[in-house]
């Protein structure tokens, strides 16, 4: 038997230390070393199942490769994210809060991939469960097949009898391996169990889609080096209790890492968002003072987003800067710019700011619209619903020029908008005669406000 030792791991980025620290010199968390027990010496690698010879350097034009071997899903949004269709022998991680609906993704594209034979081997449902989903999202394919599992050995031993098209792992976080001995979930199992899917993955050519856990920060559980080792990281984000969610793009080595997909959450499963301009918007019949809609760029994407902003007079001591879906610290910043250039005393107010729909944005080219909605919220003077905002907030009071304009007017003129306010630098090769709204240009927050609250 082969002598073991104990080291430390940090559960949230995976550092090791040969004794038990408070907080973790690498990722700065309190208390996320656990200790495990490592064996000093491997044991004999043994060949897979699957593998029918060892790999040979090969000069890099023999090698043969099919760029139309992408595998479509039929889901436009998801296809998108991946930079095009499911790449042969790809390792992809979909990482996501509890409950946002990672599960009901990956097994709707299961069962809607009839022509596909698939596995889908979960560690933390039962058939039945899995089939109760399924019954609700509806099934249409013979070729998706269930397995409970949490031993990689076994679930790679009926991978290889089974000879699937693709796989997917629910979640990796779950499986073990009994090569180590220690606890499932640990930094250790998950790396190792990564590592076995990875070289089935690339060995087989077949794609492996791997479920994984986040920790209190959102990030995804287990050691970072699981982010390095697969090809593509997807995120799935949203409120829960909201009805939105992105699927966005953080690592791909097939494709953009600016891409993302927007889903509806339904009774009957997720729903593709085909024009998210239209649902992000809300309808309604009379002017309120505070709300504007800013032109965004989402991946490759153009939105329409709308903003709420309320300014109040602050009852109990210091008053209250809140934000949902944009950043608290870029809120104060324009605030610091609306007091000084514009003139406007908002440090004795209580400020809200929430961007419609629970998704979270960090486009620069939102801040004209969010100075323009605090402003509106202030005087109390509601903003025409037909106009629209996309412009940078410098600290001089300045409107920058944004990038992709004339994809944000277009976006704008689609939905009917008749006004946008923009920047006037950087729109000299802009031709006005092909849009159809009317385009302002201003270089200063002051004259753009002159003529909108005139």
């Amino acid at each position: 038997m082969a002598k073991t030792k104990t080291t430390f791991f940090c559960q949230n980025c995976g550092a090791n230390s040969p004794k038990w620290v408070g907080k973790c010199p690498s990722c700065g968390e309190w208390n996320t070393y656990v200790e495990e027990i490592v064996p000093t010496k491997s044991k004999t690698t043994q060949s897979e199942p699957w593998e029918k010879e060892r790999n040979q350097p090969k000069p890099i034009h023999e090698i043969e490769f099919d760029v139309q071997r992408r595998l479509k899903t039929g889901f436009e949004e998801f296809d998108r994210t991946l930079g095009g269709g499911i790449v042969p022998g790809s390792l992809v991680l979909i990482g996501g809060e509890p409950g946002i609906g990672k599960s009901t993704l990956m097994l709707q594209m299961a069962i809607g991939l009839p022509q596909v034979k698939i596995l889908y081997a979960s560690g933390e449902e039962s058939p039945e469960q899995i089939r109760m989903r399924a019954d609700r999202i509806g099934i249409n394919s013979q070729q998706c097949y269930l397995l409970s599992e949490t031993s990689v050995e076994n679930l790679l031993n009926e991978v290889n009898k089974l000879q699937p098209q693709l796989l997917i792992v629910d979640s990796i976080q779950t499986l073990y391996t009994d090569q180590l001995d220690a606890a499932i979930g640990s930094v250790s199992q998950v790396r190792e169990c990564a590592g076995k899917l990875m070289k089935y993955a690339k060995q087989t050519g077949v794609p492996v889609f791997l479920i994984g856990h986040v920790n209190k920060d959102g990030a995804i559980a287990g050691p970072k080096v699981l982010e390095h080792m697969v090809d593509t990281v997807l995120q799935f984000e949203g409120d829960r209790h909201l009805a939105y969610r992105i699927l966005r793009t953080s690592k791909n080595r097939y494709g953009s890492t600016s891409e993302l997909g927007i889903y509806q959450m339904l009774e009957k499963g997720l729903a593709e968002v085909k024009n998210p301009s239209e649902v992000l918007i809300s309808p309604r019949e009379e002017g309120l003072s505070g709300i504007t809609i800013g032109a965004t760029i989402e991946g490759n994407r153009p939105l329409l987003i709308e903003g709420q902003s309320l300014v109040s007079p602050a009852t109990y001591g210091t008053p209250q800067r809140s934000t949902t879906g944009f950043d608290t610290k870029r809120l104060n910043m324009l605030l610091a710019v609306l007091e000084k250039r514009i003139g406007i005393r908002l440090s004795a107010q209580d400020i809200f700011l929430n961007i419609a729909g629970g998704i979270r944005v960090n486009d620069p080219a939102l801040d004209l619209a969010v100075c323009a909605g605090l402003f509106s919220s202030f005087e109390d003077a509601p903003i025409d619903q037909s106009i629209c905002f996309a412009g940078e907030v410098g600290l001089g009071g300045e409107i920058r020029a944004v990038n992709r304009v004339d994809a944000r007017i277009n976006e704008a003129a689609k939905l009917g908008f008749k006004e946008i306010y923009i920047s006037s630098y950087g729109v000299k090769s802009l031709d006005r005669s092909k849009f159809k709204i009317k385009i302002h240009t201003y270089s200063r927050l002051s004259e753009a406000f002159e003529n909108l609250f005139r």
